[in-house]
């Protein structure tokens, strides 16, 4: 993943140190816990519908600048509910990718296994920071280039980077086949027009949540974790059986 230029106001404490380059944290991560009912449905169709020649690969990406502490506990248990449950299918490689503090973007190995990945998410803990966007989509591309990958999910609230570089990343992701999910906790106006337009460009959806509803969040989530798993169909499955959070995707992802 490659060095970010041009970007805007800084967001919370700020690091003394020297800009660090990229890293790639070498401890493997992967599968976490979660409820029961509709899932269980969900499961069973998308063992049934895998990704043709192997197992789905999703990149699950994190905002750990420091306006995202208040609720980072919460959504990292949301999100381990979502693997926990897509790790059982047995079908679903996860990437965990987060950045923080001053120029700190780290990436996580291949795991299908939900529990490590929980255990990394939570030693986790927020710095203050620039985004670093351009990174996450930098990553996905040269991810995919190796070998497909089904989706991306960002998991952000704001965007202090070059909106016309990050559109660029993404009309190549676009270009690849991969759909960006960008999920904004808050109202910002600057990261809302960014994520929808990356979105777009990539055939992805954007879904704004509140960050005191988090059974919206867990709900869009899990529908990411059926498209990863299963492709459209296991989508439009979760939505038959009443999932929430796939409705809005579909109608998106056109």
């Amino acid at each position: 993943m490659g060095n970010d230029s041009r970007m805007a106001r800084p967001r919370g404490a700020m690091s003394n140190a020297s800009r660090t380059p990229d890293k790639t944290d070498p401890r493997a991560v992967a599968d976490v816990p979660s409820s029961r009912t509709e899932i269980d449905a969900f499961l069973s169709t998308a063992r049934a519908v895998q990704p043709a020649g192997g197992r789905g690969r999703l990149i699950f990406a994190l905002d750990a600048t420091m306006s995202r502490q208040p609720t980072w506990d919460r959504a990292c248990a949301l999100q381990a509910d979502m693997f926990e449950e897509a790790g059982r299918i047995g079908g679903l490689d996860v990437k965990l990718v987060y950045f923080r503090g001053f120029g700190e973007c780290r990436a996580s190995k291949w795991v299908g296994d939900a529990r490590r990945l929980a255990e990394l998410m939570t030693r986790i803990d927020c710095r203050g920071g620039h985004t670093q966007i351009r990174k996450v989509l930098s990553c996905a591309i040269e991810e995919t280039r190796k070998q497909k990958v089904q989706a991306l999910v960002y998991v952000g609230d704001c965007m202090e980077e070059n909106v016309d570089e990050l559109c660029a990343r993404a009309g190549e992701l676009g270009l690849l086949g991969v759909p960006a999910f960008l999920f904004q906790e808050g109202g910002d106006r600057d990261a809302e027009a960014a994520f929808r337009e990356i979105a777009r460009l990539t055939k992805g959806a954007y879904c704004p949540f509140n960050s005191a509803s988090a059974k919206e969040l867990g709900d869009l989530l899990k529908a990411v974790a059926a498209y990863a798993a299963g492709g459209r169909a296991a989508l439009a499955a979760l939505e038959k059986r009443g999932g929430a959070g796939a409705r809005p995707l579909i109608e998106q992802m056109k």
